[in-house]
């Protein structure tokens, strides 16, 4: 199973982002240390998701990135990516892990200790947790959990933590306190007018 980085960044696909132009900053940055999650809007074609994530494996691969998709586990296997990652609304994480298989890694998306303690028990490699903070990235999202509830989750599964949803670099001491093993981020990438050095900084909170 290949190994994880704790950086994960989150293709932004949103009107008006470049998530390619994003990814081409922050790569050179993250390399082995950064996580690539192909994620699309609810709206876009498996064509284009498949040609987005077939875009990103190919960029990911002279630094070492893993690449993984998000929801969409057949566009995850056409491409070759490393695994994918399932939320709430997607494959239940058993079935999902039958569909990639033993070797790949698998993330599930959980708020609170039961959950996370039933997506481990059905195979899943790693949890995303949150949304941490305030997060206006994705709509419906319920309310925050903070630091406390990434404790809560961290303390009761032995497997990687990472933390999402409003996550910034001066946010990231508190997660990592928390027991958060990484974050995962969108805007704090996507939005950033430099997003190498923001790469750079998240990074370096990480290390801390």
């Amino acid at each position: 199973m290949p190994s994880l980085g704790r950086l994960h960044l989150i293709t932004d696909t949103r009107p008006g982002r470049d998530p390619l132009g994003v990814l081409r900053a922050a790569l050179p940055v993250g390399r082995a240390e950064l996580v690539v999650q192909v994620r699309v809007t609810d709206d876009a074609t498996d064509r284009e998701a498949y040609e987005l994530a077939r875009r990103v494996v190919e960029a990911c691969r002279p630094y070492g990135t893993c690449c993984l998709v998000n929801d969409r586990l057949h566009v995850a296997l056409a491409v070759g990516a490393a695994g994918g990652h399932v939320g709430a609304d997607d494959l239940p994480v058993a079935a999902a892990r039958r569909v990639l298989g033993v070797d790949a890694l698998l993330g599930a998306t959980v708020r609170e200790p039961g959950a996370a303690r039933a997506a481990v028990a059905a195979g899943a490699s790693y949890l995303g947790v949150g949304p941490c903070h305030a997060t206006t990235t994705k709509p419906g999202l319920p309310a925050p959990i903070g630091p406390a509830g990434v404790r809560a989750v961290t303390d009761a599964v032995t497997v990687p933590v990472i933390a999402i949803g409003g996550v910034t670099a001066t946010a990231v001491p508190a997660l990592r306190a928390a027991g958060a093993y990484g974050v995962a981020v969108v805007g704090a990438l996507s939005e950033a007018a430099d997003p190498a050095h923001a790469t750079a900084e998240l990074l370096g909170a990480l290390t801390c």
